[in-house]
């Protein structure tokens, strides 16, 4: 919009780079150009500002396919006015001259005509295309329908409007359609997610197989392992026990020689105790024999009043130990007696 100040009754117009000013006088081309700074006076002046810089256009409509299905087309036209001199006198882009705004919606009549011209083309195409193929194929082909048609649309030429680029963004079907499609997609998805998980848990069993092989295998190494050590064990033992029965059958046979040697030596000893016993016994028996023989020898020489003072003596040191004796009368009396007696005799 262009900047308009008054001062003394006269208006003063400041238009930007990207707009094209047009001011007729009295029916005359006074000012026309981009970006022009001049005085002019309401009463007599008409004035055009038309935009020559790049617009952009989005634009969203539906479309039925051939199998009758319904699709969002989202696109985007960029334009530019390359003549404003033919679209201001075939479209009212007059602004006010005391406000400076447009005194009509120019740029909503050229929003409308490239709207439709490129919603024709992109129905045309659709309708020819089958849903499937659009959704795969269909961005790029209305994109190309779209810009062929709006640079054969020969109302654009001659309304001054120029086609930069056409950009067709997405063509989305309903949501239960597009679900719909979805669906073998995501089942084809999971399966292939299934089938990876099975190979993988079919990788896992295989190596947990190979590891329980290996693990066997290992246990079948040591038990074979334990057995040779058992066996080696047992030889061990064998010969430990020969060795100690050989050890002790020598230190037995040793203890039977020793026993031997000392039973004959105690033997020996015994023998000859015996027979120093025996000529000790003979001797002291001699001895004996020969004091009896002399005692007997010698009682027979004596006389029968020594052998009883003797045999007196003998029976007084055999007698037991007599501290007191007491006599009676009787007992005196008689052995007084039997003394008279023998000294008579």
């Amino acid at each position: 919009m262009a900047d308009i100040t008054r001062r003394l009754g006269w208006r003063h117009l400041r238009g930007a780079p990207t707009a094209h000013i047009r001011h007729h006088r009295s029916g005359r081309l006074v000012h026309d150009g981009p970006g022009l700074s001049f005085w002019f006076r309401s009463l007599t002046a008409a004035l055009s500002e038309v935009p020559v810089d790049d617009r952009e256009l989005a634009m969203t409509f539906h479309a039925r396919t051939s199998d009758f299905q319904d699709v969002a087309v989202q696109a985007t036209v960029t334009y530019r006015i390359s003549d404003p001199a033919v679209a201001a006198t075939r479209l009212d882009f007059s602004v006010d001259p005391d406000t400076g705004a447009w005194r009509g919606t120019p740029l909503e009549q050229l929003g409308t005509l490239l709207t439709e011209t490129a919603q024709q083309h992109a129905l045309d195409v659709l309708a020819r295309t089958p849903l499937s193929a659009a959704l795969v194929d269909g961005v790029t082909a209305v994109r190309e329908r779209i810009a062929a048609g709006l640079a054969g649309e020969p109302r654009l030429p001659a309304t001054g409007i120029e086609v930069v680029a056409v950009r067709v963004m997405a063509l989305r079907p309903e949501p239960e359609v597009e679900r719909a499609l979805r669906t073998p997609a995501r089942e084809q998805i999971q399966q292939e997610a299934d089938r990876a998980t099975y190979e993988r848990r079919a990788v896992a069993v295989e190596r947990e197989r190979a590891i329980a092989e290996n693990e066997l295998a290992s246990q079948i190494e040591l038990a074979r392992r334990e057995e040779q050590l058992v066996d080696q064990r047992g030889t061990n033992a064998r010969r430990e026990a020969e060795e100690h029965a050989a050890a002790d059958a020598v230190r037995a046979e040793a203890e039977a020689a020793r026993t031997v040697r000392l039973a004959e030596a105690e033997a020996t000893r015994s023998v000859r105790l015996a027979r120093a016993e025996a000529e000790g016994a003979r001797e002291v028996g001699e001895a004996r024999a020969q004091a009896q023989a002399a005692w007997l020898r010698v009682h027979a020489e004596v006389d029968v009043a020594t052998l009883h003072a003797l045999t007196g003596t003998r029976l007084a040191e055999n007698l037991p130990r007599i501290d007191s004796v007491t006599v009676s009368p009787d007992v005196l009396t008689g052995l007084l007696a039997r003394l008279g007696t023998q000294e008579r005799a």
